[in-house]
């Protein structure tokens, strides 16, 4: 890469995370990003991206300012590749990116679920493959316009390859905060993203669906049986927030008025953020639910535990993809306490 040249940055997976780093990041690399052609299409048709965040910034990308493409070939110049489909898509994408992208490139993975970098790892040999992490919410409210709905910076695993690509994203306002502890990262996102399946099943925003107690509760529910199967796998969740991991649970039922003063305190959220799980149920696709809280479940079976409020919460999103229920918080919590059982086997 020349000194004076801006990067090459190819962004494969035309979701709503892929699309608003690609807006974001586009001013200072040169950006390619990689999808369906039926999303591809839509965003040409939109005129481009758009992006917003919860501070009031904005900016309208025009479609001449980024590449839009439907071939993984596109990926063969890039001097980054960021990695933003599906988990379930994980490893299609490495099968692609084997054969097309040059030696050495670094790959970086921000995906939900704790094991997508291995999966890009074992099909890319040559190249450093690093876990990343997004912090905040993105809903892309109509197709080719997003919106940042929550606060916090990107992580990503500690490389030398990434060097010069660091103040690229602080341009673009997007810090990469490097971490030597990225197992402990994704395991402390995972615990924060099992509010997913609770949101979309909820049907509301985000920042409504925590100001109630007993959506709150559901999700402490699921934390705790989490943090019960980490520590039978003995995996100890990164601090994210200021508090503890597992303190989280005991927050979360603490009465609305004190949690209200707690949490703004705590997460900078909009009040039209709602949870990527929920997107996927509004336009009719596959979601996550397995990567998430299937893998609590998965975690448990290796370890002798059981995980029953997580599967029960995979199940209630599996029969949602199919039709479409909306849960009030009080049938939800039931629904919920109903299945658990000890964790112990």
């Amino acid at each position: 890469m020349s000194v004076h040249a801006l990067p090459r940055i190819a962004i494969y997976g035309a979701g709503s995370v892929g699309g608003y780093l690609a807006a974001r990041l586009h001013e200072h690399a040169r950006i390619t990003c990689i999808g369906r052609r039926r999303v591809i299409d839509a965003w040409r048709i939109h005129g481009g991206l758009d992006w917003s965040d919860l501070r009031g910034g904005h900016e309208h990308v025009a479609t001449r300012d980024v590449e839009l493409q439907v071939d993984p070939f596109a990926a063969a110049k890039a001097h980054l590749v960021l990695v933003t489909v599906k988990s379930a898509a994980t490893e299609t994408v490495a099968q692609e990116l084997a054969g097309i992208i040059a030696p050495g490139v670094p790959v970086v993975s921000f995906q939900n679920g704790l094991h997508n970098a291995a999966i890009l790892r074992d099909a890319l040999p040559g190249h450093p493959v690093l876990a990343g992490m997004v912090p905040f919410n993105v809903l892309q409210r109509i197709p080719g316009d997003f919106h940042q709905g929550s606060g916090g910076e990107l992580m990503v695993e500690a490389h030398d390859s990434l060097a010069a690509f660091f103040p690229v994203f602080e341009a673009s306002g997007l810090p990469l905060m490097a971490r030597p502890d990225m197992p402990a990262v994704l395991a402390a996102k995972l615990l924060l993203n099992l509010n997913n399946a609770i949101n979309a099943l909820a049907n509301v925003p985000l920042k409504d669906e925590l100001s109630q107690r007993d959506w709150r509760r559901c999700l402490a529910l699921a934390q705790r049986e989490a943090l019960a199967v980490f520590a039978a796998a003995q995996v100890q969740p990164a601090k994210l927030t200021p508090l503890r991991p597992q303190w989280l649970p005991r927050v979360l039922e603490m009465p609305d008025s004190w949690f209200r003063r707690l949490a703004s305190r705590l997460l900078a959220i909009d009040p039209v953020a709602r949870s990527s799980m929920w997107e996927d149920l509004e336009r009719g696709r596959p979601t996550e639910v397995d990567a998430i809280n299937g893998e609590v479940v998965r975690i448990a079976a290796r370890h002798g535990v059981t995980a029953p409020v997580n599967a029960r919460l995979v199940a209630l999103i599996h029969e949602a993809e199919q039709a479409r229920r909306t849960w009030s918080a009080q049938a939800l919590l039931a629904e919920l306490h109903g299945v658990q059982v000890p964790t112990a086997a």
